[in-house]
C-alpha cells in the first residue's frame, strides 16, 4: 500500500548531530528527531542524556512542523536504537494507515 520505508530516513547515527527527518507521505507530513534536539555526536557516550530518546511526530498538510498548530500534532518518543528507529517509522506507518481520512481530506 506504499508505505513509508525505513530507508527513506537518515540512518540513526544521523539524528546524533541533532538533526531532524521531516517527510511528508499522501497528505500526512512527519518528522523525526533525536530528544532533546542537540548535537551529541562529539559528546562522549558516559557524559549524554540517558533519557534521550527519538520522538516521531505527525500532522495534516498543508503546514510545516513549525507553521502547524500544535494541537493538529501527535508525538511518541521511542528507545534511541535501531529497534526504537524501526518502531518510529512503524508507528509513522501506522498513524497514516489508522487515521486515513484525515489525511485524505
Amino acid at each position: 500500500m506504499g508505505e513509508i520505508q525505513v530507508n527513506e530516513f537518515f540512518n540513526l547515527r544521523h539524528y546524533e548531530y541533532g538533526e531532524a527527518f521531516f517527510g511528508s507521505h499522501k497528505g500526512m507530513r512527519y518528522r523525526l528527531a533525536r530528544e532533546p534536539l542537540s548535537n551529541v555526536f562529539f559528546t562522549p557516550v558516559d557524559q549524554r542524556d540517558p533519557d534521550d530518546r527519538l520522538m516521531a511526530t505527525v500532522w495534516p498538510e498543508p503546514y510545516a512542523y513549525g507553521k502547524a498548530d500544535p494541537e493538529t500534532m501527535v508525538s511518541e518518543k521511542f528507545e534511541n536504537t535501531q529497534e526504537g528507529f524501526e518502531a518510529a517509522v512503524a508507528w509513522i506507518n501506522d498513524q497514516y494507515e489508522s487515521r486515513i481520512r484525515e489525511w485524505q481530506k
